[in-house]
């Protein structure tokens, strides 16, 4: 496409000057496996977030599938998520052999609908799971008053919302544990698979470092059942250079954000609505639109990118359709019928944004 959903050529280039010498200072290192980038990453991204503890992973799915079993979940016990969101928000339920529960969303943030999650609570419910989708952060202070009230776990699913706060403090920096993902394509990426799992408590903080790692605090020595789910030490590179710009970077997606706003409006179509319940990051520009095909194709047509997060929600999905064996929601499924993401990265030019507008402009009038 000539104008791609995600550019990670032009970001390459201009972090080129600064990576190049540094990942040549890692290979010369030859320290792989937790070695110095890693250590200080976690570092680094425990002040940025305001935690204690910031223990890095192999990928997103792991950092959740670590805090659940952290968390001693398992079988029996159920967990309260949204159906509008990544399989491996549930996947991660299901690796610890407990139940997701599905709630439906609010219509405007596509964020878990807090007070569906209060009738929802039932003796067998341990923990909440919200994901703050597409950058916009759920509605915490409410649903940490739910948790507290209830004697709940609140897990943060924080893989599209790095750099994203709630009243001045940042996501992951809130629940009693969370998880992140540095895909490539996210606010903080790095240039493969990577992921991190961040909590206050120290207990929680030793057991994940065990889990990530056999199990192990001593080499050859294993306490627990773990998993091999490391943090490459390039991928640490990467992400360092790339947690120094994470500010601007996020400015940079609100700006596109914006323009899009503008360039939209008096069209028929719900462009992303901000709850002011917290400061949205834009990892996705997403919007709803009863031609959405139409519009694609007049998308594709330009050379355009654009993409459907979600088709298919998790309570219609195959895999899951005995434990939601006859659920339905109605708002869930709406926005999966409509919903439609548009290219958004911090190096999108105004002129392409302003060309993506005129394309969608001219396909619905």
């Amino acid at each position: 496409m000539r104008i791609p959903m995600v550019d990670l050529a032009t970001q390459y280039r201009e972090l080129k000057p600064q990576l190049e010498p540094a990942l040549l200072a890692a290979l010369e290192a030859t320290q792989f496996i937790l070695g110095p980038n890693v250590q200080a990453f976690e570092a680094e991204a425990a002040a940025y977030l305001g935690v204690k503890h910031a223990i890095s992973c192999a990928n997103g799915t792991d950092a959740l599938h670590l805090a659940l079993r952290a968390l001693g979940l398992g079988p029996g016990d159920e967990v309260i998520t949204t159906p509008f969101t990544f399989i491996a928000t549930a996947e991660a339920i299901a690796y610890v052999g407990a139940k997701a529960v599905f709630v439906d969303i609010d219509p405007r943030s596509f964020n878990i609908d807090v007070a569906q999650v209060a009738r929802a609570i039932g003796p067998r419910t341990k923990a909440l799971l919200p994901v703050h989708l597409f950058g916009q952060p759920a509605d915490l202070g409410a649903l940490q008053a739910l948790a507290q009230q209830h004697g709940l776990h609140l897990i943060e699913d924080c893989a599209q919302s790095f750099g994203a706060t709630v009243g001045g403090r940042q996501t992951g920096a809130i629940g009693d544990v969370a998880a992140f993902s540095f895909f490539p394509s996210k606010n903080l990426g790095c240039f493969g698979d990577g992921g991190m799992v961040t909590t206050q408590s120290d207990a929680l903080a030793e057991t994940l470092r065990m889990l990530r790692n056999h199990g192990s605090k001593v080499r050859y020595y294993h306490d627990i059942i773990g998993y091999n789910s490391r943090l490459d030490e390039l991928q640490a590179v990467v992400l360092r250079a790339k947690l120094a710009r994470i500010d601007h970077y996020n400015q940079q997606r609100r700006r596109v954000a914006q323009r899009y706003q503008a360039g939209l409006a008096g069209l028929p179509l719900q462009t992303p609505f901000e709850d002011g319940i917290g400061r949205h990051v834009y990892h996705q520009y997403t919007l709803l639109c009863e031609q959405r095909t139409q519009v694609q194709q007049a998308l594709i047509a330009a050379g355009i990118a654009s993409a459907i997060y979600y088709p298919v929600p998790l309570h219609q999905q195959k895999v899951f359709a005995a434990e939601a064996a006859g659920q339905t929601f109605a708002v869930t499924e709406s926005v999966a019928q409509r919903c439609l993401s548009l290219p958004i990265y911090p190096e999108l030019s105004d002129a392409a944004i302003d060309e993506i507008c005129a394309v969608i402009r001219q396909a619905l009038v």
